[in-house]
């Protein structure tokens, strides 16, 4: 899978169906030569026939932007991913190359500055057709600051144009799809709040301008960390682009010191060919092979009792509410905030990790226990960064939360951060999360972050070291209780990436359970990440958020399409609603499978009057169709939907009303859903090859 060809300085890393290049030149400039369709060897080698040969160059660096590390010096006058400083003031760097190590799957490379004692390596790991990438800095010499460590530089080959997709969004209204022309010089797509945000993610895909849903070439990078980044998409006027991300956002720099080392997270990048809809399926492939814990796990339908009862938490109401759940289906009980220390609004009790006496007088083992004779796991929920200014914990230490001398302590949501950068506060984390879990049997936690940092300052110790302890604390706990799993939560989508996720087994796709902006939140969340990692709700109508009113299965076909979830109020609930909600369960058990780990197609995308999704097993054998009308316009018929990747010779079965279809009818002429004749019509259609 990588090859050397050390008369030339080449090297060809190739997956299945790729391939990426790498020349160093005169300089020991790592050149990305090729990075697209799969080359041999052979081939690769005659790429450097067409390197520029010796002659009259203008006063820029002809090959600025081919080079996968880029750092500061010489010609370089675009995006530096690698800048440091030296105690002496020197900023700019001279690699050398010293050396490799490679294996079938590994390739380091690595280089040293030519004067001062500080190494980099580059390594590189293969996974299919995805690359992971990161750096290692090594200083032996006085402290050097670090002012920026990209994990990785991608080289885009020359194409007639460019287009940059993405997602942006906000509170309630996150990884809404965007895509434009990459413009001329430096488009940055970042966080600066302390966690990956919901304003932006950290992956981008780019494609000529004329790539759809299933054709087209699509080059896409994806950084694996769930503290502040920035992603610099650069297009020169010579049409190289490259894309630079990394850890960190400016202005901010860390101190190297002597006998230190730096690593870098891992930025994975993947070329693809079949348009957008290859490109997330080799990403949804790619997190189940090789990111999340326990891919091979079916995730269980869960219910969250926030949205029935606040902070108005009680045994008797927790009770009533689970035994509705079990009877619904529900195979996973999660009792929300409000259950702990002096919490019973949200001004007071953030750090205060203990059953609140006067709600749970015996503890919570009562409630755990009946829950457990439900036939259901139990969950809780905790928010172990934050503390309340009103708590036993901020009494006893306010030095450790996140905060600047002489400068006010920022409240938001009546919040503070706390520094996890500081050892003792990493290991009192640590503590009294694994206490909870060796006195209690439970079996899921609901990690929340609700607040960004402020008052950080310039120290990127705390930037990257709070990231880290919550990494370190995860791992520690997965490791002492392995039985637990773990849900991502960060107001909503606030922490959502390929870090995290190697450490919890789903994420919280947004606070908004509104069905109809779901579409949308869910289209563009699936454009990187899978469905089974994606939790969504069925809530109470009228919305709570938006006070739009949505019929019980347009809710439940929406929520369907990732790990289903209930979050309404179910003891105000009708008798007939909570009938078909048992109904709606047991329809997604029988097609979770191929949600949660078939291949996704998106047949229509949200925003016409129909949208659709379709999941198709491994083997081609079953497939499952969820459709979606927001509203009928002039009483048009409603079209068909052709499905995608089916067998045209094959036959296959509705299981609802036994019709059959032709395979190559349904690849062409398309599916025909029986929709009710109103607005947010829906349906679910489960077939099967016969």
């Amino acid at each position: 899978m990588i090859y050397h060809d050390s008369q030339h300085r080449l090297w060809v890393l190739s997956g299945p169906s790729s391939s990426y290049v790498l020349h160093l030149d005169e300089a020991d400039r790592p050149r990305v030569m090729h990075w697209g369709p799969r080359l041999t060897p052979e081939q690769a080698a005659s790429l450097l026939l067409r390197l520029p040969r010796p002659g009259f160059r203008p006063v820029e660096d002809p090959m600025e932007g081919s080079f996968d590390l880029i750092a500061t010096g010489g010609l370089c006058y675009g995006q530096a991913g690698l800048q440091v400083r030296f105690a002496d003031g020197t900023r700019d760097l001279e690699l050398v190359f010293t050396g490799q190590r490679r294996t079938d799957r590994e390739l380091v490379l690595a280089y040293a500055d030519r004067h001062y004692p500080l190494t980099v390596e580059c390594h590189y790991r293969l996974y299919g057709d995805v690359i992971e990438r990161h750096l290692v800095l090594r200083n032996e010499g006085e402290p050097v600051t670090v002012v920026r460590a990209d994990s990785a530089t991608w080289v885009l080959p020359r194409m007639n144009g460019y287009r940059l997709g993405s997602v942006r969004g906000q509170w309630g209204a996150e990884t809404r799809l965007h895509r434009t022309e990459l413009p001329y010089g430096e488009t940055v797509l970042t966080s600066r709040r302390g966690v990956t945000s919901h304003q932006a993610n950290p992956w981008a895909m780019v494609d000529d301008g004329t790539a759809g849903e299933e054709h087209g070439a699509v080059y896409s990078c994806a950084l694996a960390w769930s503290g502040s980044w920035r992603l610099t998409a650069q297009r020169l006027p010579t049409e190289r682009v490259t894309l630079s991300t990394g850890a960190g956002h400016d202005p901010v720099t860390w101190e190297l010191g002597t006998g230190e080392e730096h690593v870098t997270p891992v930025c994975a990048g993947l070329f693809t060919e079949g348009g957008f809809g290859a490109a997330s399926r080799a990403w949804h492939d790619h997190q189940l092979r090789h990111v999340l814990p326990h891919a091979g796990e079916v995730r269980p339908v869960l219910y969250n009792s926030w949205e029935a009862t606040g902070f108005d938490v009680s045994m008797d109401g927790q009770i009533r509410l689970a035994e509705s759940a079990a009877r619904m289906g529900v195979e996973l009980f999660v009792v929300d905030d409000g259950w702990f220390g002096a919490r019973t609004h949200d001004a007071a009790g953030l750090g205060d990790w203990y059953p609140n006496p006067h709600r749970f007088p015996d503890g919570l083992g009562p409630l755990i226990d009946r829950v457990h004779e439900l036939g259901m796991r139990f969950g809780l929920w905790v928010e172990p960064e934050m503390v309340n200014p009103d708590s036993d914990l901020y009494r006893a230490h306010p030095d450790w939360v996140i905060h600047r001398p002489h400068r006010r302590r920022t409240e938001h949501r009546n919040q503070l951060v706390l520094d996890l950068s500081r050892p003792e506060v990493g290991d009192w984390l640590f503590r009294t999360l694994d206490e909870l879990l060796a006195k209690n049997a439970i079996d899921f936690l609901k990690w929340d972050m609700n607040r960004p940092f402020t008052e950080a300052g310039p120290d990127e110790r705390l930037w990257l070291g709070h990231v880290r302890t919550l990494y370190d604390v995860l791992d520690r706990l997965r490791a002492a209780h392995p039985h637990v799993r773990i849900e991502s939560c960060s107001s909503g989508g606030g922490r959502v990436d390929l870090g995290i996720l190697r450490r919890t087994d789903q994420v919280w796709t947004s606070d908004n359970t509104d069905a109809l902006d779901r579409l949308d939140i869910q289209h563009g969340f699936s454009q990187l990440y899978p469905a089974r990692v994606m939790g969504a709700w069925v809530t109470d109508s009228p919305n709570p958020y938006t006070g739009r009113e949505i019929p019980l299965d347009f809710r439940f076909h929406v929520a369907m399409a990732g790990v289903l979830a209930i979050g309404g109020a179910l003891t105000e609930w009708s008798r007939a609603d909570l009938d078909r909600a048992a109904e709606l369960v047991a329809d997604y058990k029988r097609i979770r499978p191929l949600v949660q780990h078939g291949r996704q197609y998106r047949l229509l995308p949200p925003g016409g009057e129909l949208s659709a999704v379709q999941y198709l097993a491994a083997d081609g054998g079953e497939a499952a169709v969820l459709v979606h009308r927001r509203g009928r316009r002039f009483g048009h018929p409603d079209p068909g939907i052709p499905m995608r990747a089916l067998d045209p010779d094959g036959r296959y079965r509705d299981t609802a009303t036994g019709e059959v279809h032709h395979g190559a009818v349904l690849l062409t002429h398309g599916l025909f859903p029986d929709l009710a004749p109103g607005d947010y019509a829906s349906a679910l259609l489960h077939l099967v090859r016969e």
